[in-house]
């Protein structure tokens, strides 16, 4: 099981992007799920804060393979799949996702 976090810079002034990407995956919540166990995740999270005035995103991924399910998801036709990667193009600055080190992972 790969777990992962990472934190998105977003591109300024995309608060409404982020937030009409939240009320889509919301208002698709079954198909985002079909997703996820399309890609072999078994829990995403997504958080917002903000940082020295800058924005970000923080996101949480459980998943048998990481690089499996993004893969999956880069190659899915799922409309809320289709979403996320117009949402990237839209509101990330690219090349700001900064990976994390695992230090504790306790599950019961």
């Amino acid at each position: 099981m790969d777990v992962i976090a990472g934190l998105i810079e977003l591109k300024p002034n995309s608060d409404e992007e982020v937030k009409d990407w939240t009320v889509f995956i919301e208002a698709h919540r079954e198909q985002a799920l079909e997703s996820l166990r399309a890609e072999g995740v078994s829990i995403e999270s997504w958080f917002s804060l903000t940082l020295a005035g800058k924005d970000y995103l923080l996101c949480y991924m459980r998943a048998d393979s990481i690089e499996k399910s993004q893969q999956v998801m880069e190659d899915s036709d799922n409309p809320v799949d289709a979403r996320h990667r117009q949402f990237k193009e839209n509101a990330w600055v690219r090349g700001s996702h900064v990976k994390t080190k695992l230090l504790v992972d306790l599950t019961v």
